[in-house]
């Protein structure tokens, strides 16, 4: 073993300066370990240790690799907060085809904030850092926000080990091993990597020309080869794959590739996006989700894990937080509970002051928490104006502080100025028919959001429109025709609102009222005493009878100045579509409920786009992406460039079943959530008004 290397640093920025000077010498610690590929040694590699922050990462220690592979870094304290990172840059594999180094090697591995006693940097490493961190890279350099940045070191290790360079625990758990491609994938992409680093014939000419970006320039080493293929995950997605083949045939006679890393794809994937599932801490049947300012998810539980729920008879769950990282952090089974909340719908909002802002379908109610402790704010009952309100779905909170919220059941619209309940009002009321506010009038209102110009805009999802109001004057109320049965909705920053509509064909509006009437007449009498919970049974089976029918869904733009563009069909391989975010290049992303897929779309700001793309134009592939998702509801994104996505029903088929089976009765529910790591530009959070760049 050679002797540790030391180096003095000199560091440019002051904060990084001051961090590092304030930590004893005394206090010094070490990261050992090995650089390696395919199991074997790479030696003569340079091995560096930077720490990443918002400016130009820092270089702290330095050393070479012996003969076994081994290094060893002596660093002062632990680089005052900021992400660690190592990076192992050319050498000689053990493993090589030819001798001599092999200044194609570059890999990486994301260490966080603490610096662990002993890393391996291999293949493995390389791949989960350069997909958690794709938003943060730049070659070898990692920069970018501390949250994101710390946010993507969390969850490199739940792909790989960092000690031993095998894989992580979580994608080796239950949800994701046996589940999704993942692994498959994972293992893949090391292969491809491993056989550039072991100078396998042309591995590396074939890797870089494979992996370039679209109208860019190709990659001259494996860590940028592997960034540009989790940035544009949809690029030459075929001609990758086909590099499996030519760098590693089938032996004569064999039925296996000669590979360490198994399972390995069998077929082509239509992206190389790497994906996690995550379950716990009450998650169940979750209608919508977001984000807070440490990059925690919320989502909002409709039903509770364990229970025999159906559209008949529902048990109503609570709601859940996720760390950025996946870890549950909310109580198992209920989730957070109290304070009104029974069946946590599709609102749920996250406020500059710490509050979670809640909506509950079976409870009726307006609830709010403490985003720290999950502790309920609001009374027993929550907030239910008296027992006016039905069935609860949309809520944001406004720059200003106003908390606005959506009653689907009785077509009404609830503000609360400043969040005081006591000053609640319900707008959008009819009387004979008539609106009584002016000319606000709303259909089964679901989803709302606010402009840079303080209007609010409400989705209707009983019809074909979206409703649009001055906050300080709802009574100027206009509305535009879009797609039909429109859910969620999302303002970029240009001021154009997102909407996304969940019934593709353009007489599914028309066959839902004839659907209801024949329902009405069959009810008779009954009609008048069905409670909200009966009503919404026989609304779900009306809506999901219909989408079965007449697949698609769509999704509408409508500029600031009132013009409607699309609808935009992503190639017509939508279907039901549901939730929408914009990040941070304006792109628009959807999570389509039927189809289990999350569509990207182009957006307005088209030089954030791949060469050739105009507004509306699909980036994804045309299948959508995939991995891990179910009947999928919310999708939020976090400062990382993760996209978050709400799998919600599980067993469609139990959940219609005033009888189901006894063994499948608990199955209704999905109760895991799906993230995909790096895909997004990054966004600030918690998201209030519309969405920015982190």
């Amino acid at each position: 073993m050679k002797l540790p290397v030391m180096q003095t640093v000199k560091c440019a920025a002051l904060a990084v300066s001051a961090a590092l000077m304030s930590l004893s010498a005394s206090a010094a610690d070490r990261i050992q370990g090995r650089v390696e590929a395919g199991g074997a040694p790479i030696s003569g590699a340079d091995v560096t240790l930077w720490l990443a922050g918002p400016g130009a990462p820092q270089k702290l220690a330095e050393a070479k690799t012996d003969a076994d592979g081994g290094y060893d870094l002596a660093l002062a304290g632990d680089g005052g907060g900021g992400v660690l990172y190592l990076i192992a840059k050319g050498g000689e594999a053990k493993l090589a085809a030819s001798k001599g180094p092999n200044s194609a090697i570059t890999l990486m591995a994301t260490l966080g904030t603490e610096p662990p006693a002993r890393v391996t940097v291999n293949e493995f490493t390389t791949v989960a850092s350069a997909w958690t961190g794709a938003q943060f890279l730049n070659g070898a350099a990692l920069s970018g926000d501390a949250l994101g940045l710390r946010i993507a070191a969390g969850n490199a290790p739940n792909l790989v080990n960092l000690e031993t360079g095998g894989l992580g625990s979580v994608i080796l758990d239950p949800l994701n091993g046996p589940q999704t491609t993942t692994l498959a994938k994972l293992n893949t992409l090391g292969l491809l990597l491993s056989a550039c680093v072991t100078a396998l014939p042309d591995a590396c000419d074939k890797l870089f020309d494979a992996a370039t970006p679209p109208g860019g320039a190709a990659p001259a080493d494996t860590l940028s080869a592997a960034q540009n293929i989790a940035r544009h995950p949809w690029s030459q997605a075929d001609k990758i794959f086909g590099l499996l083949d030519e760098l590693y045939p089938v032996p004569a006679g064999k039925r296996y590739r000669d590979v360490a890393l198994i399972p390995y794809l069998t077929f082509a994937p239509s992206a190389w996006t790497l994906s996690l599932v995550y379950a716990g801490g009450g998650y169940s049947g979750v209608g919508g989700i977001a984000i807070d300012g440490e990059g925690a998810m919320w989502s909002n539980n409709n039903f509770m894990v364990g229970s025999q729920t159906t559209i008949f008879e529902q048990f109503g769950g609570g709601v859940s937080k996720f760390a950025p990282n996946g870890r549950p952090l909310s109580p198992p089974i209920t989730g957070y509970l109290g304070g009104g909340v029974d069946s946590a719908g599709w609102g749920v909002a996250i406020s500059a002051d710490d509050k979670v802002w809640v909506t509950s379908l079976i409870g009726s109610t307006i609830s709010v928490f403490d985003r720290k402790t999950g502790k309920p704010l609001s009374p027993e009952a929550g907030y239910n104006f008296g027992g006016k309100l039905g069935q609860m779905q949309g809520v944001i909170v406004t720059p200003n502080g106003d908390v606005w919220a959506l009653d689907n059941g009785h077509d009404q619209i609830v503000h609360l100025p400043q969040g005081d309940a006591a000053k609640g009002r319900i707008l959008g009321r009819t009387v004979d028919g008539e609106p009584v506010d002016g000319a606000l009038k709303v259909k089964a209102p679901f989803g709302l959001a606010i402009d840079q110009q303080d209007r609010i805009w409400v989705t209707n999802s009983g019809s074909n429109t979206v409703t649009r109001f001055p906050a300080s004057d709802p009574g100027a109320a206009v509305e535009f025709e879009v797609g039909y049965s429109p859910h969620a909705i999302a303002i970029d920053s240009k001021g154009n609102a997102w909407v996304a509509n969940s019934i593709g064909h353009p007489g599914a509006m028309e066959k839902l009222a004839f659907i209801k009437e024949k329902l009405k007449a069959k009810v008779g009498s009954l009609e008048g005493s069905m409670s909200d919970e009966e009503r919404a049974a026989k609304g779900w089976i009306d809506l999901f009878s219909i989408a079965d029918r007449y697949p698609g869904g769509d999704v509408s733009m409508i500029r600031a100045d009132g013009a409607v563009l699309g609808p935009f069909d992503a190639g017509k391989s939508m279907n039901g579509a549901w939730g929408v975010s914009i990040d941070g290049d304006d792109n628009v992303w959807i999570s389509n409920s039927m189809s289990h897929t999350v569509t990207q779309l182009c957006g307005v700001r088209t030089e954030t786009c791949p060469p050739g793309l105009a507004t509306g134009d699909p980036i994804s592939p045309s299948g959508g992406y995939i991995g891990g998702l179910q009947t999928v509801t919310g999708i939020a994104l976090n400062p990382a460039g993760d996209v978050w996505v709400a799998n919600s029903w599980n067993q469609t088929d139990v959940g219609f079943s005033e009888a189901p089976d006894e063994a499948l009765s608990t199955r209704f529910a999905a109760n895991s959530t799906v993230v995909f790591f790096g895909l997004a530009k990054p966004v600030g959070t918690p998201l209030i008004g519309p969405a920015k760049a982190q």
